[in-house]
């Protein structure tokens, strides 16, 4: 989805955001494909975490989410001046999550065939008292969490980039020395790699070299299209990358 998303505006990195506002129905679509791209696995968590609903049940609201979000055209009312898109894309979120568990609460109470199976309620559809996550955890969860998915959407695309062409030993590279290696006790040194792929030592480095700046590239335009403003860009930027940009 990743790669095929981040082409649907690819001239201007034209705000996603705001072309989820677009009166064409099909330009509508494709701008929340990749604001769940971007976003799919964070609400998944956060519902998880501050809701306690788990397993298919997160999956159902997360879809649901997205899906309310594109038929009532929720969007359309974020104003960039009042705050960050994720803060109003939470206070969305918990908005629909709890009309749906009201609404599903009504339906096991209600004496009816349907009986609707509800996390933290009792036998008797009475509300199960429940610890609540910390604001600042579920906060700082979902910044990780989304910050994972921008970095996924650019690998993924740096990936597609390069297959098939002169640019596969980089990805390789990329991949091995960055992706990998950050997680092994041990990187590989840039002697093995070169050993390991048949390349002469400068062109590892060559290769990295070109691989982690398209890898940046990837992540700045990404974050491009999912901000509204210039100040929420350079904000989003410098929390990921971990420095101003020039």
């Amino acid at each position: 989805m990743a790669e095929s998303t981040l082409l649907a505006f690819p001239s201007t990195h034209r705000s996603v955001v705001l072309a989820a506002r677009s009166e064409d129905p099909e330009e509508r679509a494709r701008a929340l494909e990749v604001l769940a791209a971007a976003y799919w696995r964070p609400i998944f968590k956060y519902i998880g975490m501050k809701w306690r609903s788990q397993g298919e049940r997160a999956e159902d609201l997360t879809q649901g989410f997205f899906a309310a979000a594109l038929e009532k055209g929720w969007l359309e009312r974020f104003e960039p001046e009042k705050g960050r898109f994720r803060t109003f894309l939470l206070a969305c979120l918990d908005s629909f999550v709890a009309n749906d568990l009201r609404a599903a609460r009504r339906l096991k109470r209600g004496g009816g065939a349907v009986t609707v199976s509800l996390d933290g309620d009792d036998d008797d559809g009475a509300p199960r008292e429940r610890e609540i996550a910390d604001p600042k955890d579920l906060e700082a969860e979902f910044q990780r969490e989304w910050a994972r998915s921008v970095f996924a959407m650019a690998v993924e695309g740096l990936r597609a980039r390069c297959r098939g062409t002169a640019k596969e030993p980089a990805f390789a590279l990329f991949e091995r020395y960055d992706l990998e290696g950050s997680e092994a006790p041990e990187r590989p040194s840039y002697a093995d790699l070169a050993k390991e792929l048949d390349l002469p030592v400068t062109q590892v480095t060559n290769h990295l070299h070109w691989a982690r700046r398209e890898f940046r590239a990837r992540v700045l335009a990404t974050l491009r299209e999912i901000t509204t403003t210039e100040e929420e860009f350079r904000a989003e930027a410098r929390a990921l990358l971990g420095r101003d940009l020039p």
